[in-house]
């Protein structure tokens, strides 16, 4: 099944939303900020995005920016800190099967259903 990881105040995030709706397929919604990804399952997302841990990372966040850009951190570290802050994980993510996009641009999200 199709997944959006999906927060509601992204634009970007609610414009790949309602492209999923319009193409009649099938798609569960994970409100990540709500129900944040284990670290085994944020781990399986970025392998399944072909990314090191630090691009899934919302670098212009003002907590990024404050708290973590200066650290030198392990891609755990990272993921973990990104656990604790869910408002870091760069969205919307489309999931599908074993692929996965971050869909900036939108297009993107096309290619993987």
């Amino acid at each position: 099944m199709i997944q959006i990881y999906h927060n509601s105040r992204c634009g970007k995030s609610r414009e790949c939303l309602a492209f999923l709706e319009d193409s009649g397929k099938e798609f569960e919604i994970v409100k990540y900020l709500e129900n944040v990804p284990t670290f085994d399952e944020l781990k399986s997302i970025i392998k399944k995005l072909d990314i090191k841990p630090i691009e899934l990372v919302r670098q212009k966040e003002k907590i990024w920016i404050e708290n973590f850009k200066s650290k030198k951190m392990s891609d755990d570290e990272i993921i973990q800190t990104m656990i604790l802050n869910p408002i870091l994980i760069e969205r919307p993510i489309v999931i599908n099967s074993d692929k996965a996009f971050i869909a900036r641009p939108l297009e993107k999200a096309v290619a993987i259903l």
